[in-house]
């Protein structure tokens, strides 16, 4: 597995590997992360990735992550 890049973006921390002809970008908060994979052969350049990382798709990370955290502290309180 090769890491491409590592850097946080509005206190998310984001990772891109290339492994086994795939793009993995993995966004981590707290105890949570969500992960997506992207075929290699999709991707013309690794700066094509950027698309991921702002605008309305990165939105939706968000918002998932909130959803997630909310979910998980109300199982913690019942725990």
């Amino acid at each position: 597995m090769r890491v491409v890049r590592e850097f946080s973006k509005e206190g998310i921390r984001l990772s891109i590997f290339s492994w086994n002809n795939k793009y993995l970008i993995k966004y981590e908060l707290g105890p949570m992360e969500q992960t997506f994979k992207i075929p290699e052969m999709d991707v013309l350049d690794e700066s094509d990735l950027e698309v991921f990382f702002e605008g309305d798709f990165f939105d939706a990370v968000k918002d998932r992550f909130k959803e997630m955290g909310e979910s998980f502290r109300k199982k913690l309180e019942n725990f």
